[in-house]
């Protein structure tokens, strides 16, 4: 499955195109020649990876952004060819066609596809954690039954782990599972759900025990399932090519065979989820900042003003440079940050996890800002994308954890006294 991704690279011509075809700019820079480059340290393989990505994003993915955003499209064919190259299955083992990729490798891949989509980028990061799940904590029979369709993603899957009443306080979640012979009687539901209505796998964090966490179960739920409904799509300030509804679960009856690992491990399952979520989502972020950096950059060689190209002018120089540095810093912090999630003699890595979501989140959307104020006017129009990646890089601090956790996390790691 490497390999085949890798062999999509040869005679690849993508660092001589844009992906920005849509802008009403001058390009003169790619996602590669440009300071910071993504592709600094990084192995031949992860190279590859990287490649192949920006590849498949800029013939697939950046032609048809706009219009998806525009329209609000869940662009399932799309992602669909994206799985042919192996990003539906990227941590699932090879026996069940999956790419069986480590954290590092697939920030690089989620980073790329952001870099022309941030949304979609998102969405596909979304449906790999819900397949990663299965492959990791499912069973024999689980994984030959739901994970061949999620790596094609000819089935694309939803994490149901937010409700109405428990969103940063997720281990207070009421959703309850109740055993009722081979069967468990689901009732309660869950919000702001990505692919909700339109995905065929739900994995919903349940109680099946007492409160707290270690009464959270997780338990797989397929959309024929009877007692599953969903609310009204949610209108969104981004994030417009997922749709994002509530998941309601009425007297819901599902199989005991549904049962991801075993009862009272579902919150463990959710935040082992959410470590490597937290990952990929700073990588989409920096996918949007690279590609904002990118259109601030050429913009203000192009745009002139009192007689001379806005480049000219040392405010602006400096501030490019400090768009650069903070995007580069971020970027350091997070592959750290994969690298050490990857690593299993890494004790609790959660916390520089947290520290890097949360820097890099903030960063990124603080760099998609600046690129849209240095179009002044223009960057507000939807003519020219940079008011997409504001938009669409927003959420990022709220979800998979807020600001405000990553910060209870790094703190209450920082104060204990050993």
């Amino acid at each position: 499955m490497l390999n085949r991704i890798i062999k999509s690279t040869v005679n690849l011509s993508y660092k001589n195109k844009s992906l920005f075809q849509n802008s009403l700019v001058l390009q003169k820079r790619t996602f590669f020649n440009i300071v910071p480059d993504p592709s600094i340290g990084l192995t031949e393989d992860q190279k590859a990876l990287q490649s192949a990505a920006v590849e498949f994003a800029s013939e697939q993915l950046a032609p048809n952004a706009a219009k998806w955003d525009k329209e609000e499209i869940f662009p399932r064919d799309a992602m669909k060819k994206a799985a042919e190259l192996g990003f539906g299955g990227l941590y699932v083992h090879s026996d069940y066609g999956g790419t069986q990729l480590s954290r590092m490798d697939t920030s690089l891949i989620i980073e790329a596809l952001a870099s022309a989509d941030v949304s979609t980028a998102a969405y596909i990061s979304i449906h790999n954690m819900c397949a990663g799940l299965i492959d990791k904590y499912g069973n024999a029979d689980q994984k030959k039954k739901y994970l061949p369709k999620l790596v094609t993603m000819e089935h694309c899957a939803s994490y149901c782990l937010t409700e109405p009443g428990a969103g940063s306080d997720a281990a207070s979640l009421s959703t309850k599972a109740v055993r009722d012979g081979d069967h468990y009687i689901l009732n309660g539901s869950k919000a702001f759900i990505s692919g909700g209505g339109d995905a065929e796998i739900y994995l919903i964090m349940c109680r099946t025990g007492k409160e707290g966490p270690k009464g959270i179960s997780c338990i797989l739920v397929e959309k024929d399932t009877p007692g599953l409904s969903f609310g009204k799509k949610e209108e969104k300030l981004g994030w417009n090519t997922q749709p994002t509804r509530a998941v309601i679960l009425e007297d819901c009856r599902v199989p005991v065979a549904n049962l991801i690992g075993v009862e009272g491990q579902g919150f463990s399952i959710a935040m082992n989820a959410l470590n490597g979520g937290r990952i990929n989502i700073a990588a989409a972020s920096l996918g949007g900042a690279q590609s904002a950096l990118i259109f601030a950059r050429d913009h203000v060689k192009d745009r002139k003003q009192f007689q001379q190209t806005l480049s000219n002018f040392q405010a602006i120089q400096f501030k490019l440079a400090d768009m650069a540095t903070q995007l580069y810093a971020a970027r350091s912090m997070l592959r750290q940050a994969a690298a050490l999630l990857d690593d299993p003699t890494v004790n609790n890595p959660h916390t520089y996890v947290a520290m890097a979501k949360l820097f890099t989140c903030d960063t990124c959307f603080k760099i998609c800002d600046e690129s849209l104020q240095l179009h002044g006017g223009y960057g507000y129009l939807k003519d020219y994308p940079v008011e997409r990646f504001l938009r669409d890089t927003r959420v990022h601090r709220i979800l998979e954890g807020s600001d405000a956790v990553m910060r209870i996390l790094t703190s209450k790691d920082l104060l204990k006294d050993q």
